[in-house]
């Protein structure tokens, strides 16, 4: 399958590689193609890899990921072109984080929206799954862990894109938890706020999240 990552910083670059080892071809939307770490990541993936803007990526993924700042995802939908999101399971990876003047972190939205349901209003014909939200980028392709495989959760309003995403993260190492609809995207950013909290808090960010089941 061909994957367009709308984005390319550390959490683009990791995805890619991940879907790149996994068998797919992966193009990088970007706004600035000629970065060194975008040739690196380039260099690392090789023929199966590509950068392009953010149209191109749109135009080059059966399925697409959203791994802008989410703040900012309206502006990277905008560059992208919404048509081309039209039909297509699109990943979002992203999360309205902003920083007080003590670097804590905090949600631009929340409460009783959040980015993922924004991101799916903008795009009505997009086939929005919120995941890969509450973990670091260092993480996200098959994590190892001493406490065994973590959990990724994941919410959507299209079962078939859930079942499809499930299957990505499978094949990516987590177990996946389908906590409903779009609207559960308010706690999964939620929860990347708390990850960052105790991952300061322990001193280490190669922490993830697991539920303990009898």
């Amino acid at each position: 399958m061909q994957i367009g990552i709308i984005g390319s910083g550390d959490v683009a670059r990791s995805l890619g590689v991940g879907f790149v080892t996994t068998g797919h071809r992966v193009q990088l939307g970007s706004r600035h193609p000629d970065a060194e770490p975008l040739r690196a990541w380039r260099a690392r993936v090789g023929d199966a890899g590509s950068i392009g803007t953010f149209a191109e990526a749109g135009d080059f993924g059966d399925l697409l990921v959203l791994a802008t700042h989410g703040v900012h995802n309206p502006e990277a939908i905008e560059a992208t072109g919404r048509a081309r999101f039209d039909g297509k399971v699109l990943i979002d990876v992203t999360n309205p984080l902003e920083f007080d003047a003590a670097g804590r972190p905090k949600l631009a939205i929340g409460g009783t929206d959040s980015a993922g349901e924004r991101v799916q209003r903008l795009l009505p014909r997009a086939r929005v799954v919120k995941a890969f939200n509450t973990v670091g980028h260092a993480l996200m392709f098959r994590p190892k862990l001493p406490g065994g495989p973590p959990d990724m959760f994941l919410c959507g309003n299209d079962p078939s894109a859930k079942a499809e995403v499930e299957e990505i993260l499978h094949t990516f190492g987590w177990t996946p938890i389908d906590v409903g609809g779009i609207e559960g995207a308010r706690m999964l950013e939620s929860l990347c706020q708390l990850w960052l909290i105790a991952a300061r808090q322990v001193g280490s960010w190669d922490v993830a999240f697991r539920l303990l089941r009898r």
